[in-house]
């Protein structure tokens, strides 16, 4: 039997990346020279994605450490040693770029397309693996330090809300959930609105006391205790849907 444990919900969202400090690549490109410009003034195409990524590389971890309010774009393009005229090419302002920011950390901590989301040979273990990689996407570094900012920031800039609502994956997993859901549960009392309900439900399930945890500081959840707050969450949920009927 299933014990409950204390432990959090987030989006759902694919390969997780262990810090949110610059990586070495990033850092050599940051310590490259500026980039020289073409003939006409400007420069190539691929050099000017190198030069958006480096504008990415830097306003990252300032936006994480920092914060929203105290990033200011002078200190972004100061630290990637670009232009303000050569920035604003490129992002129209603050909130363009934290947008491209956290669309840059969600696409880093999706699975990579080899990695199966779905398998197993019971609807059980299926929801069991998508779980786990739901929670371990949820409880990155950057994740978490993505919605500490949200929390303490988002009151007095709503901007943010807008920045991070264009980029909301959840609605992937509860439509691949919906699905499973559909062809695994045989439940017809479920039509696709309750199986879109459920599914909703279900990474709240799995995600937000582990989540609300990682957020006050405390240790993260052993390898162990990810298995049994999974299990335990998966059981729950497929024991609610089995036997649920329109009211």
């Amino acid at each position: 039997m299933c014990r409950a444990q204390d432990t959090m919900p987030i989006r759902f969202i694919r390969r997780a990346r262990a810090r949110v400090i610059i990586p070495i690549a990033a850092k050599n490109k940051l310590n490259a020279p500026p980039v020289a410009a073409g003939r006409g003034g400007r420069p190539p195409r691929s050099a000017s994605l190198l030069l958006r990524e480096r504008i990415l590389d830097v306003a990252t971890p300032l936006f994480l450490t920092h914060g929203y309010g105290l990033t200011s774009i002078e200190a972004v393009a100061r630290q990637a040693r670009v232009s303000k005229r050569t920035f604003y090419h490129r992002f129209a302002d603050k909130s363009a770029l934290f947008e491209a920011v956290v669309h840059r950390i969600i696409e880093g901590i999706r699975p990579p397309p080899d990695v199966p989301l779905i398998e197993g040979a019971t609807l059980h273990a299926k929801l069991r693996r998508l779980a786990k990689l739901i929670l371990q996407a949820a409880l990155s570094p950057p994740t978490v330090a993505l919605h500490r900012l949200l929390m303490a920031e988002s009151a007095r800039f709503p901007e943010l809300a807008r920045a991070t609502g264009a980029r909301d994956a959840s609605q992937e997993a509860v439509s691949l959930i919906g699905s499973l859901l559909a062809r695994d549960l045989h439940n017809t009392a479920m039509d696709a609105a309750s199986r879109d309900l459920a599914a909703a439900q279900f990474l709240q399930l799995v995600v937000a006391t582990p989540l609300r945890r990682a957020l006050g500081g405390q240790a993260p959840l052993t390898p162990d205790e990810v298995e049994h707050w999974t299990d335990c969450a998966v059981e729950l949920f497929l024991n609610g849907c089995r036997g649920w009927r329109r009211g």
